[in-house]
Order: structure tokens, then C-alpha cells, then sequence
């Protein structure tokens, strides 16, 4: 019974998507920052709006005048860029996660004409998943049972890498715990053998003073 709970609770669980919005002005650049785990697909759509004083709003402009830039880069590989995509102000791109880890995500704005530095809207939407689970939703097949059980495997695997990613971590924290208890207890050494010569240095000190003063 627990069990079929818990499928029940992992098939009706959303994707995990997040969406932002934010304004600017063209040209301007925006990142954001994306803690991944190995083997993880990141997809990301896009929209860019240019302020029009008469309809007072953020229409979407044409290609001929503005374009988007998309960088991805590793942060734990000293910002190594692994995507760089010109695109059109609507669109979308995907890529795969080879390493896990923090990833850096730019979006900027990019002025083809003459047109002035005009103030821009930038929607932007992340899902992150896998391939066989984004594509089963792309695909419409959540309302098959067959689609339910794919989304739960690729659930439980998101889950398992998830927790490789933990333990990566805390490996890398007992390693760096590991190399500073050993600093501390060779400093500690140290310590110990430089006290033991101080004292053998005081003991021959008063030794050769107690022999000059029987010597008078």
C-alpha cells in the first residue's frame, strides 16, 4: 500500500520548471546560476520584448533588428564555455550536463540596427530533467500509463543522481577536512619536537652553569 502511495505522489509531481522575467534595456546581459548533477538536460525558451510607446507594452521585435546571445559556462572549470548560441529574440536551446556542478546561463540582448538603446523585457524559462522525460512531455504521452511509468523512472534517476551529487560533495568536504586535521597535527609535531630541544637546550645550559659555578 505505502509503495503505491509513493508512486502515486512521484507520477503527480511537476517537472521541474522555473520561469523568470526581467527588465532592461538592449544590449544588456543576465545570468543566472544552475547547481546540476551529471548527465542532467537543462532546456531553456525565451522571449524578448522591445517597449512600443504607443501600445505600452513589449511586443516581440523583428529578427532583422534584434538577436539573442545564449552562454552557458562551467563554473567549476574556471567559467569554461561549453554553449554559445546566436539566435532570433524568441527561441530556445538545450544541453547536457557532462559534469556535475554549478553552470553559469547568460542571455543577452542583441541590437542588429540602429534602433536606440530601448527598454526590453526578457521572459525566460528553465526545465530540467532528462531527455526521455522532457521529450515524453513535449510528446504529450503523460496520458498513457506507459508515459506515467517512463517519468517515474526518469524520476527515480534524477533522484539517484541528486544523490551522487551528495555525496561527490561530501566527499570532497572529508577530503578537505582530512588534509586540514593533518596540517594541524604535523604543525602539532612540530610543536612538540621544537619544546623537547628547548628543554634539552635549557637542561645544557644549567648544566654547564652549575659546573662553572662548582669550577669558582
Amino acid at each position: 500500500m505505502l509503495s503505491r502511495y509513493i508512486f502515486l505522489a512521484l507520477v503527480l509531481l511537476p517537472f521541474r520548471a522555473s520561469a523568470f522575467y526581467f527588465y532592461g534595456y538592449g544590449g544588456d546581459r543576465k545570468c543566472f546560476m544552475k547547481e546540476l548533477s551529471k548527465d542532467t538536460l537543462l532546456k531553456g525558451s525565451f522571449n524578448l520584448g522591445v517597449y512600443d510607446d504607443k501600445l505600452e507594452d513589449y511586443p516581440l521585435p523583428s529578427s532583422k533588428d534584434y538577436g539573442m546571445i545564449i552562454d552557458v559556462e562551467e563554473v567549476f572549470d574556471n567559467y569554461h564555455r561549453v554553449v554559445h548560441q546566436q539566435s532570433s529574440p524568441s527561441g530556445d536551446f538545450a544541453f547536457l550536463a557532462l559534469e556535475s556542478g554549478e553552470y553559469k546561463i547568460c542571455f543577452q540582448s542583441q541590437v542588429k540596427n540602429w534602433v536606440g538603446k530601448s527598454k526590453t523585457k526578457l521572459e525566460v524559462e528553465f526545465e530540467v530533467g532528462f531527455e526521455a522525460m522532457l521529450d515524453s512531455k513535449r510528446k504529450e504521452t503523460l496520458k498513457t500509463l506507459h508515459g506515467k511509468v517512463n517519468v517515474l523512472n526518469s524520476k527515480v534517476m534524477e533522484i539517484r543522481r541528486e544523490q551522487r551529487l551528495v555525496r561527490e560533495r561530501e566527499e570532497s568536504f572529508r577530503d578537505i577536512s582530512e588534509h586540514v586535521n593533518s596540517r594541524a597535527m604535523w604543525w602539532t609535531v612540530i610543536q612538540v619536537i621544537v619544546l623537547i630541544l628547548i628543554c634539552i637546550w635549557q637542561m645544557k645550559r644549567l648544566h654547564s652553569f652549575f659546573i662553572k659555578q662548582k669550577v669558582l
